[in-house]
């Protein structure tokens, strides 16, 4: 499964993180003293993720979480984090953390949708927010206080933690020419994203990253979304699904979650949640920067060295792709009184950093391709 390349990916991407560790201060950086806790006072605590064990960008953050935590805590808290698998699934990790068997779990809200058919708000939506909207539709924009209401009642606080930035739309077996290329297919696509494929005749399923590229080679998916150019170079699922199509129509802007042990978080004091917090704050900025630096890396060579050629969806499945969202959405919205609470926030911030968008990024990235010919 590409094995060279995923070494390579693996190596230059713990480099990159040894670099960071070595780099920061967290004493003068962070705002918060390293030195021992008051008190003499120390926590052992463990962190399931839902990603494989080593795994560059969305693992990285889980990392980084953990390693900012000890660091800013002088030693007193330390975090040992586990892979998918390693102590539960990919899948089980938010009820660990709920349970109490696990204290932190790193993942992406929308796989708890059997919970609430809001958390995919908290992770992406299609034809959703971007990176930088969710993280100020979280910050300032009320989200913050919704998911702490929805995670409460499962004995869960949770942050922000990660972000991938957009998502391509996925690698497939065979060519999509038009919307009846879809019907049928096996796709993998978890979230709300998965719901508008099966509005149009695919069967989407989720499972774990860690499972996707044997899932291809042995044919039980013709097709399947990840996350970007980097991480799927890593895979090498262009080994197996060579035509590449975006943009992604589900993920425009993956956020990344930690949850806490709600029991743990009430029994922390207020300087353990700032630096819990801080650090969650860290590695969700730290993450976003790595995806959007390595997926441009990766996309060149992806093009150069293994001759993909990216491709856009035709107009008839991305039209398709837009009107079946909005159907989606607001079905989500009528399935619980939460999630309608959860939505109508959501697409308010939405409509306000939309308007300030079309005015701002919009027409300044289109002017900045003409001056530098890019």
């Amino acid at each position: 499964m590409g094995g060279l390349d995923r070494r390579k990916f693996l190596t230059g991407a713990s480099l990159g993180a040894a670099g960071l560790a070595a780099g920061c201060d967290c004493a003068e950086t962070c705002g918060v003293s390293a030195g021992p806790a008051a008190e003499g006072k120390t926590r052992k605590l463990k962190m399931v993720t839902t990603w494989p064990k080593n795994f560059p960008g969305v693992g990285d953050a889980a990392d980084e979480v953990a390693r900012r935590i000890s660091v800013m805590s002088g030693g007193a808290i330390t975090v040992d984090v586990f892979a998918a698998g390693e102590l539960v699934g990919a899948f089980e990790a938010f009820d660990a953390v709920a349970g109490g068997a696990a204290d932190f779990y790193q993942g992406a809200e929308y796989y708890w949708v059997g919970k609430s058919k809001a958390y995919p708000f908290f992770t992406a939506v299609p034809f959703g927010m971007t990176a930088a909207e969710i993280m100020a539709w979280v910050n300032h924009g009320g989200g913050q206080a919704l998911w702490d209401e929805l995670s409460a009642p499962f004995n869960v606080k949770a942050f922000q933690a990660g972000n991938t930035g957009h998502q391509m739309g996925g690698w497939f077996k065979r060519e999509i020419r038009s919307l009846e290329d879809l019907k049928g297919l096996k796709v993998r696509m978890p979230g709300l994203g998965g719901d508008v494929l099966r509005r149009l005749g695919a069967a989407a399923i989720a499972i774990p990253g860690g499972e996707i590229y044997q899932a291809l080679q042995s044919g039980a998916i013709d097709g399947t979304e990840w996350i970007g150019p980097w991480n799927d170079l890593a895979f090498g699922f262009y080994q197996e699904a060579p035509y590449y199509y975006g943009p992604g129509f589900h993920e425009p802007g993956a956020a990344l979650g930690v949850g806490v042990n709600l029991d743990l978080w009430r029994d922390m004091d207020a300087r353990e949640k700032l630096i819990v917090q801080t650090a969650c704050e860290a590695a969700n900025n730290d993450s976003l920067s790595r995806y959007n630096y390595f997926n441009a890396v990766a996309l060149e060579s992806l093009r150069r060295d293994k001759g993909v050629t990216p491709r856009p969806f035709p107009d008839d499945v991305m039209a398709a792709f837009a009107r079946e969202s909005k159907a989606v959405l607001e079905a989500t919205a009528k399935s619980d009184p939460m999630a309608k609470r959860v939505y109508d926030s959501y697409r308010d911030a939405m409509a306000k950093l939309s308007a300030w968008g079309d005015i701002s990024e919009s027409p300044y990235m289109n002017i900045r391709r003409e001056v530098y010919e890019i």
